[in-house]
């Protein structure tokens, strides 16, 4: 392979790299956006209608699912450091989460705490950990 057909692949791939980080980002801001209207809409805008709840609830989940191989895609995408640095820090979050939520949930049934172990704690302790988790990662391969 010549330097410049090298550097043609390289630029290739980055483009790629950014076109896949780009429809995660799409895909993520569609979920976000359709969670927000199955958890709203019924409240603030259409008053408890079943029928648009079902659709919108459905709606979400078909985001999610585009989301979810999205994400598949962007991963597949990276290059092997980006690749491990990303599975070491899914693998914390994923322990992390586990093992944090159902300790947490233990404190709820035992009255440990003084409120409800909400789904929202877990998936907020989840997205701190990965950050962290990728951010050492990142500064431990630089």
């Amino acid at each position: 392979m010549t330097t410049k057909q090298y550097i043609m692949e390289a630029s290739n791939w980055h483009e790629q790299k950014k076109k896949n980080l780009k429809a995660l980002a799409i895909w993520t801001f569609a979920w976000v956006s359709t969670l927000a209207l199955v958890t709203f809409g019924p409240k603030f805008l259409w008053e408890g209608n079943q029928v648009f709840t079902y659709l919108a609830f459905f709606l979400n989940l078909g985001f999610g699912v585009g989301m979810i191989f999205a994400n598949r895609n962007h991963i597949n995408g990276l290059d092997e450091l980006d690749k491990k640095i990303t599975f070491d820090a899914m693998a914390i979050a994923l322990g992390v989460g586990v093992i944090g939520g159902l300790s947490f949930s233990v404190m709820d049934i035992t009255n440990m705490i003084g409120f409800d172990a909400e789904i929202s704690f877990l998936v907020i302790l989840i997205s701190i950990t990965y950050l962290i988790a990728t951010l050492v990662g990142k500064y431990r391969y630089k």
